[in-house]
Order: structure tokens, then sequence, then C-alpha cells
């Protein structure tokens, strides 16, 4: 490679570095909106990004120009772009009709929060949710993302996990790498019972009970968990909320539950 090759070289790759660093801006603008922030002003941007007034300008120029970003005499609103690729993703992503019914179902007649999680890499992913209809309940959004190490979904998601899985999710986690064995007894419990339980492991306060949603060949792909203030989950209960709760995660695995995140497991 010649000296005039090397610069080119150099030139090309710093002009790559600069375009992801405008495409993170970019993204950074966009998430600053959200449901309790429909419109968000320059002022807002330029404090919450640190970004100059003319970089920002230029970027939301070419957002607007998108259709990402819409100007509104308020400020700046989600464009008809990202309606697109919401209605794009809503129909890749949500989970089958049939599914929310017996999730509603199951809310409504045993009163608490019912989930359903999807493990990627050393998270698991809650791809749909119903709300308990109690006015003090766990609320658990979709495409919240929460570790492995702890809780009773992950319990369930973890029957197949590898060694070296399970040794990864141990390092993310503040208990250190002996935390792996304990992953992997928590593991063969819940396989062993069908069920598995967890109590303030991950929020303080919060109980949990989860059953493992199954591909045809009998694969855990998902887990389907009802959640809640412990004081709603007395032992008792939590016997009749795991029974419940196997029925219900029987019949969506009977109906073939499918979700692009459980694909591959």
């Amino acid at each position: 490679m010649d000296e005039r090759d090397g610069q080119a070289e150099a030139a090309s790759e710093r002009n790559g570095a600069s375009g992801v660093r405008s495409v993170r801006r970019a993204l950074d603008i966009l998430d600053l909106l959200s449901e309790e922030r429909p419109v968000i002003t320059l002022r807002e941007i330029t404090e919450a990004t640190g970004l100059a007034k003319t970089t920002a300008l230029r970027l939301i120029q070419t957002l607007e120009e998108s259709g990402l970003l819409w100007s509104r005499p308020l400020g700046y609103t989600a464009g008809p772009g990202l309606w697109r690729w919401a209605y794009l993703a809503r129909s890749q992503w949500e989970v089958p009709r049939e599914t929310r019914k017996v999730m509603r179902d199951l809310a409504d007649r045993l009163g608490e929060t019912v989930n359903i999680f999807v493990a990627r890499d050393v998270s698991r992913i809650c791809v749909a949710h119903e709300e308990s209809p109690h006015p003090l309940r766990h609320v658990v959004d979709v495409g919240d993302e929460q570790p492995l190490w702890a809780g009773a979904s992950s319990k369930v998601l973890l029957r197949d996990a590898s060694q070296t899985l399970l040794r990864r999710i141990a390092a993310s986690s503040p208990h250190g790498d002996a935390h792996a064995d304990r992953l992997r007894a928590w593991a063969e419990e819940a396989a062993h019972r069908g069920y598995a339980v967890s109590s303030s492991e991950w929020d303080e306060g919060l109980t949990a009970v989860a059953v493992p949603v199954t591909s045809r060949s009998g694969k855990v792909i998902a887990s389907l968990s009802l959640s809640g203030p412990s004081q709603r989950f007395p032992y008792e209960a939590v016997e009749r909320f795991a029974t419940e709760l196997a029925e219900a995660a029987a019949l969506i695995s009977a109906q073939g539950f499918n979700h692009p995140l459980s694909q591959g497991r």
C-alpha cells in the first residue's frame, strides 16, 4: 500500500466513525421521546444530549426529512415514518391474539400481572403482558429487559442452558462466578417441580411464579409468569397459581407459540 492509499483508507475510517457518531446522536434525540414527553424542544435536546445547537439543528433537519420527527409549534414530536416502523414492528413482534386472550383471562381470574419472557443472551425480555386489576400491582412493559441471574422466569428459562452461558450470566451478576452453580440448581429444581418461585430476588417486595412455555419438541422457548406484591402470594396461593399457570402455558404451547426472540431456542 502506497502513501496515498494509506491516506485514503484513514480518511475513509474517519468518515465512517463520523457517520456512526451521527447515527448515534440522531438515535439519542429520538430516544428522548416517550409517552410522558411526546414533544421535545430544541433546548431540551441540547441539554439532554450535550450537542451544540447547530449540530442538533442539522440532525433534527435530517430526521424531519426522513419523516422520523415532526415539527410542532411547541417543539418536535414523532413523525409519520416512525408510525410505519412501529406498525411493522408490531406485526412482527406482537404475540398471537389467542395467546393474549389466555393471558388476559388468567390476569382477570387470578388478579395479578401476567407476563411472557423470552431469553436473549444474559437477559430476559418481556414480549407480552397483561396487568393486574389491582391498583397496587407489578408493572412490566413490553420490551423491558431484566437480567437472567434472578427471578422465577429466569429459573424456568435456564433449564437447557449450557454451563458456559451460566458462567457468563453469573459473571454479569453482583454475586460473581460462584453464582453459576446456584443458577444450575435453581433451573434443575424448577424443571423437577414444573414451576419456579422467586421473592424479592429482583424487585424488593415482589413475588413471582413462572412456568415454561415449550415448543412442539418440548424445548423451553419462553416463560409464563404471574407477579405481584409478596403479601398476596401466601404459600397456598402459590400452589394454586402454579397449577393455573401450567394449564395456561400448556394451552399456549399447544397453540404453537412463536416469537422472533424465541426462534433458535
